[in-house]
């Protein structure tokens, strides 16, 4: 199965694959990405985000997002791995450790210190799918968010 880089014509696609992953995650409530917006951040002069995506038959059955962070522990880049879908359909068949082990490529290729994701603490076919790849899951770090409402609060008391 192929994967590669994402193109923008797969835009519509992908936000797809999106809604199907907010709904396995119980979080549809919040998806409110369009392709349009896939597409400003995927392909703009200075991209915020990167995607490949995995094919069967023409069609995109998977995708992983990821983006560039930094660990100042490390003094290194790291990536930060946003998304890692692969359709109901399509899971067991390998598509999934594949997409990983690309991202997982260019992260040693670009000389990364770290490549990073999250998980959500009740899945657990995921756990155990990350855990079977060597994975740590860092049970004693925990996510910290600000959505729009609480930056605005927080930017409105820098001086």
């Amino acid at each position: 199965m192929p994967i590669r880089d994402a193109r923008p014509e797969d835009c519509p696609a992908i936000c797809a694959l999106i809604r199907e992953l907010a709904v396995y995650e119980r979080l549809e409530h919040l998806m409110a990405a369009t392709s349009e917006d896939l597409a400003r951040d995927l392909f703009s002069p200075n991209p915020v985000v990167r995607s490949i995506v995995a094919e069967r038959e023409a069609e995109i059955i998977g995708y992983a997002m990821y983006f560039r962070s930094y660990s100042t522990f490390l003094a290194k880049p790291g990536i930060w791995l946003e998304d890692l879908y692969v359709k109901n359909s399509e899971r067991g068949s390998g598509i999934g450790k594949a997409l990983l082990a690309h991202v997982g490529r260019i992260a040693k290729e670009e000389c990364a210190g770290r490549l990073e994701w999250s998980v959500l603490d009740w899945n657990e076919p995921a756990i155990g799918f990350y855990e079977r790849l060597g994975a740590d899951i860092m049970s004693d770090w925990r996510i910290c968010r600000l959505e729009e409402a609480g930056i605005a609060a927080l930017s409105s008391t820098a001086e």
